[in-house]
């Protein structure tokens, strides 16, 4: 079924302004769709140098030359479109901002591995990203998210793969490159995104309990200063790759799930 709008006059919401959330708001702003972000009061990225969410606290955040404004209601969404921006809402329902602006489009990118409460009735189409959503059933496709060979695909009918809980592969590591804290209570980052560690170094500290890096490598993923931490949670990640630039680039995972999103919106518009 073919869209009576212009591809280009089709607007994106986006719940969730993380890291693989930005991805797929990044690739689909360069394709000149009309996109919205909308978030909780409190985001928790680690990868905060490529999160659009870091406006929620800061106002604004560029990503690879691209900048997202936080905005105060959903009438000045227009204004932030404008200026060439992405406007990023908190909604964290997304009711406030569905009924305004009425999109023709929903993507649930929170990442959370089950669905938060997107439905398929949220706009004419609904795309889940991960585990957790039913193409068909509370949403219309999904895109998969676990690293792999079906990185990026987009499901019509079914699942994407169950959560293994176990991070994707990075230059050989995989939970070893992730930094978890072992005790509740307020972060305080030690090291810097971008920053080279030793195995063994100091990363960060929760209250006085440290987080020691389980590997070499640069800071690729940090929390914000002053964020209240629960014992498990990840609280940042290392890099093995030793390369800085990544630090601040879009990953080759959200470029990929930001393109299997491109795929699902011009096979619902574009015939």
């Amino acid at each position: 079924m073919k869209s009576e709008k212009n591809l280009e006059e089709l607007v994106v919401l986006i719940r969730g302004a993380g890291e693989m959330a930005s991805g797929v708001a990044h690739r689909l702003y360069r394709s000149h769709f009309k996109v919205c972000l909308i978030e909780i009061r409190h985001p928790l990225a680690v990868r905060r140098e490529v999160s659009f969410c870091e406006a929620v606290y800061d106002g604004e955040k560029e990503v690879e030359g691209i900048q997202a404004q936080r905005v105060s209601s959903p009438k000045e969404i227009a204004s932030a479109w404008q200026e060439k921006k992405i406007p990023l809402f908190v909604d964290p329902s997304g009711k406030e901002t569905r009924k305004f602006l009425k999109p023709d489009v929903v993507i649930d990118a929170i990442i959370a591995k089950r669905n938060l409460g997107t439905q398929i009735t949220d706009a004419s189409f609904v795309i889940g990203l991960g585990p957790g959503f039913t193409a068909g059933k509370d949403v219309h496709v999904v895109v998969e998210t676990n690293r792999g060979h079906n990185l990026g695909r987009v499901i019509f009918k079914g699942s994407a793969e169950p959560d293994t809980g176990i991070p994707g592969e990075i230059g050989g590591f995989t939970v070893e490159r992730v930094l978890r804290t072992m005790k509740s209570g307020t972060f305080h980052p030690q090291q810097s995104i971008g920053d080279r560690v030793s195995k063994g170094s100091v990363v960060a500290v929760v209250d006085d309990y440290p987080v020691i890096a389980m590997i070499s490598g640069v800071v690729r993923g940090l929390l914000r200063e002053g964020i209240k931490a629960k014992k498990g949670m990840k609280v940042g990640d290392i890099d093995p790759r030793g390369k800085r630039e990544l630090c601040f680039a879009i990953s080759e995972k959200a470029r990929a799930i930001g393109g299997g999103v491109l795929e699902a919106i011009l096979n619902r518009f574009n015939r």
